[in-house]
């Protein structure tokens, strides 16, 4: 028996319907990173560990500063958060009463056409700048210092010589002095809290170029 030759100008029949899916391997890989985040959060909170109270900016600014001398000092290893819920790993410096002599802050800014745009601030030029319960969520710390009664590798979670609220992870290392002086003081920070920050003689700036404290 021969077979049928179907015409050539024989409409198809109806296209197969398509369902819309994701894989649950795609799925996982959209997911995780998400469900991370969360977590190292809850745990970051749970422990203690958040540093700074707000949500930190893309940009670290650096401080410079003839003299520092303080009363009640604690350091320890916390985290800090941004906009974007990323965690960022920081050394947090904690003094109960801070001077500041010749204090210099500045930030720079690229921004598209113009370029950089740099911020100064200065102050403690003549009286100096005076802080409580200071907090510096800092990743680099540099200059000479010299420490009182100080206890290095105590966990972080006993720390008791710095502001209310200055302690880390439990079984984390910490340390803590009665007084603290560091001069020429050299520190790139993410972050900076205080109860109180008095700026005698304050001058802030904004130029075009980079123009940095150090």
């Amino acid at each position: 028996m021969q077979e049928a030759n179907l015409p050539s100008d024989t409409p198809p029949g109806p296209a197969p319907e398509v369902t819309g899916r994701v894989g649950w391997r795609r799925f996982a890989v959209l997911t995780v990173p998400a469900l991370a985040v969360t977590a190292g959060l809850g745990i970051a909170l749970s422990q203690g560990a958040l540093a700074a109270s707000f949500a930190v900016s893309g940009q670290q600014f650096k401080v410079s500063a003839e003299s520092l001398t303080g009363q009640g000092f604690a350091q320890y290893g916390g985290i800090d958060v941004n906009a974007r819920e990323e965690l960022i790993p920081v050394a947090v410096t904690a003094i109960k009463q801070a001077e500041l002599r010749s204090l210099c802050q500045s930030v720079v800014t690229t921004l598209p056409v113009i370029g950089d745009i740099s911020l100064n601030l200065t102050a403690g030029r003549g009286a100096p700048v005076e802080a409580t319960d200071l907090f510096v969520d800092a990743t680099q710390l540099g200059g000479d210092a010299v420490f009182t009664n100080i206890e290095i590798g105590r966990d972080a979670s006993t720390l008791d010589k710095g502001p209310d609220g200055s302690q880390g992870m439990q079984d984390l290392f910490g340390q803590q002095a009665d007084t603290v002086r560091i001069t020429k003081l050299r520190q790139t920070a993410w972050a900076t809290n205080a109860g109180t920050f008095k700026l005698s003689g304050l001058n802030m700036s904004v130029a075009k170029g980079k123009k940095e404290c150090f």
